[in-house]
């Protein structure tokens, strides 16, 4: 098959080469695209236009931050494009519908992925329900990804079912990442960082070290984390539970933003941007 990929960043570039060692054909649209994107889609077909790639596509994956995925579905659908859409972004089961309302049931396939990019086996899984689910599955039968087709069922929810499961997932490994860092922010602020981690080391051995890892694991990519922590907190409050805790956690992220694509940041740099966003003009703190 065709399938075209938007946008090939280290995920969606990861999954491409998933298809391509199954043996399709993989676009990509190139316009306006940095050259870290040129350089992760140099195996892709290169398409100028979006237009010219859903007249080429079989079926277009997109997979870009959570904020941006009702738009990218827009605007494929505006391009008459008549193929599968897999929407494999962490959004709400509700923004998850409106997608899929545009391209109806017999052309939308909801997606969620789990795992970091698809370098190593066993590592990373694509969630997917619909009408279609296990068809696109299909896609996956060579490359490290593992596309793993959702049982169908009478829930309400059933067609975004991988939505649901990613909301899920992620509300407690980026939440709790998100509650750690603030933990963390809130000794340092009250100058007992030193006696929390002495206290750790008694009775929560592994937090200290746990602490640093997730500061340097979450900090290149808190930007793209406060999206979803928001869409997570939309998905509580649709089932009447609260979503407070997450925007919280979007919170959080936002104040990590500057850290952006800067790997390696310590545990006191992001302690840093997460107390200075106190002082921000636009904190309501």
């Amino acid at each position: 098959m065709r399938i075209g990929l938007l946008h090939p960043g280290a995920m969606g570039a990861s999954i491409g080469v998933s298809l391509l060692a199954s043996g399709h054909e993989v676009g990509w649209v190139s316009e306006g695209r940095s050259h870290d994107s040129c350089n992760r889609a140099k195996q892709f077909k290169a398409f100028i236009a979006l237009d010219d790639m859903s007249v080429w596509a079989d079926g277009i994956m997109s997979i870009c931050p959570p904020d941006a995925a009702i738009a990218q579905a827009q605007a494929v659908y505006s391009t008459a494009f008549d193929g599968f859409y897999v929407d494999a972004n962490a959004i709400a089961p509700n923004s998850a519908k409106k997608i899929a309302q545009m391209f109806g049931a017999g052309a939308y396939v909801d997606g969620g992925i789990i795992g970091p990019p698809a370098l190593g086996a066993g590592t990373t899984r694509l969630y997917l329900s619909g009408q279609h689910a296990a068809r696109v599955a299909d896609w996956f039968t060579q490359g490290f990804l593992q596309a793993i087709a959702l049982p169908a069922s009478g829930h309400a929810n059933a067609i975004v079912a991988a939505s649901s499961l990613k909301m899920a997932y992620a509300a407690h490994s980026k939440g709790s990442s998100a509650l750690l860092l603030a933990v963390n922010a809130l000794a340092a602020s009250n100058g007992v960082s030193e006696a929390l981690k002495a206290e750790w080391d008694i009775s929560q051995s592994g937090l200290n070290q746990r602490s640093v890892v997730t500061a340097k694991v979450t900090s290149p990519k808190a930007w793209r984390f406060a999206g979803e922590m928001l869409e997570i907190s939309e998905t509580f409050k649709t089932q009447g539970l609260s979503g407070a805790f997450h925007q919280g956690a979007a919170d959080i992220f936002s104040s990590m933003a500057e850290l952006k694509d800067q790997p390696g940041a310590d545990l006191d740099q992001v302690i840093s941007k997460i107390l200075g966003s106190r002082d921000s003009p636009d904190s309501e703190r």
